[in-house]
């Protein structure tokens, strides 16, 4: 008989509430929003406070969506996003789990945010034991499974990538629906010309914290006076920072002696992003592995799959041990179940 979980990912500006069972099978996956008005990002404690008003909704439609009429009954675990994230909102989401772990009488799980991605994209994409690049607007890593862990060889040392999309989206006053890094690459897909930015490489990690004031400053000088435009600035940003990622997943790559690569995360979308992945992957005889917006973004469908991964193995935590945390690094989580 099939084990079925009951994920709660709210470390962003998202909240997701997602059914799985043991089997793979993804039973339930709805999802909100918590949207800013253009130019703005999103407050930690305004986007608890969406959460909150919505999470008992979400968990209801996800029962519906998956056909479970006793919960208590029917599922086998609560598992929620312990970090990384944003403290207010993955506290509102942890109070949540607790609330729902005591009143069903079920085991609590804590699982690892960056670890939900990769199997997530494991397990939607059929990869094996690919190097995984993790990029969203939290978290930029190159990633290479070893030794029950994921082991980080390259990461960014200062802002995440879709950090720096959706800080020069408000630069443009772009519109946060669905996000910002989506509306960049729908003005980049109308770009042409390519201006010069730095591109900031570091042996294997990277910084995009100069090249994000450096095109800031160019769109302040320049769009106004018709120099450029919007479009071929989010062309250019696009193609610098991917060409970055590019580069420093292919040295892993060429490090672990691995040919296939999985891009995971919000960014992960980004259809330039695995094209530009694909056709380097190509060259090295491999294969490029890459989902779309239902599990690249952040759901919990993700954290119900890699809670039951973690639960099966006897990792769980007593509801008086559920905290959570803005610092939980990829690596520092023993992958028990591989």
């Amino acid at each position: 008989m099939e084990l079925l979980s009951l994920g709660l990912e709210g470390s962003a500006n998202k909240i997701g509430v997602g059914i799985v069972s043991s089997g793979g099978r993804i039973l339930a996956n709805p999802r909100r929003t918590f949207i800013s008005p253009p130019g703005h990002g999103f407050l930690p404690s305004e986007t608890a406070v969406h959460h909150q008003n919505v999470v008992a909704e979400l968990v209801d439609e996800a029962l519906k969506e998956a056909d479970l009429d006793s919960p208590s009954n029917q599922l086998s675990c609560i598992c929620y996003t312990r970090g990384p994230g944003m403290g207010a909102p993955l506290c509102s989401v942890a109070v949540a789990a607790r609330v729902l772990a005591m009143a069903w009488n079920l085991p609590l799980v804590a699982v690892n945010h960056c670890v939900a991605h990769i199997e997530m994209g494991r397990l939607v994409t059929g990869a094996g034991n690919p190097v995984v690049l993790y990029v969203s607007g939290g978290n930029t890593q190159v990633i290479s499974y070893a030794e029950h862990r994921y082991r980080v060889f390259g990461e960014t040392i200062d802002i995440a990538v879709g950090n720096c999309l959706d800080r020069f989206a408000r630069i443009l006053r772009l519109s946060n629906d669905p996000s910002p890094g989506f509306n960049i690459e729908q003005l980049a897909e109308r770009g042409s010309r390519y201006i010069e930015l730095p591109y900031t490489v570091k042996g294997m990690d990277v910084a995009f914290s100069g090249l994000l004031s450096f095109i800031e400053d160019v769109a302040k000088r320049s769009i106004g006076t018709g120099q450029v435009t919007p479009e071929d600035l989010c062309f250019s940003l696009q193609e610098t920072v991917f060409a970055m990622l590019v580069e420093i997943t292919e040295r892993a790559m060429a490090h672990c002696q691995v040919k296939d690569v999985l891009v995971v995360g919000g960014v992960g979308c980004n259809k330039r992003l695995q094209r530009m992945m694909d056709e380097m992957v190509k060259q090295r005889g491999g294969q490029a592995f890459c989902t779309d917006e239902r599990f690249c973004i952040d759901n919990g469908a993700m954290v119900a799959w890699a809670g039951l991964l973690q639960f099966q193995q006897g990792d769980i935590v007593t509801v008086d041990k559920a905290d959570c945390t803005q610092r939980f690094r990829t690596d520092e989580v023993y992958v028990s179940w591989r």
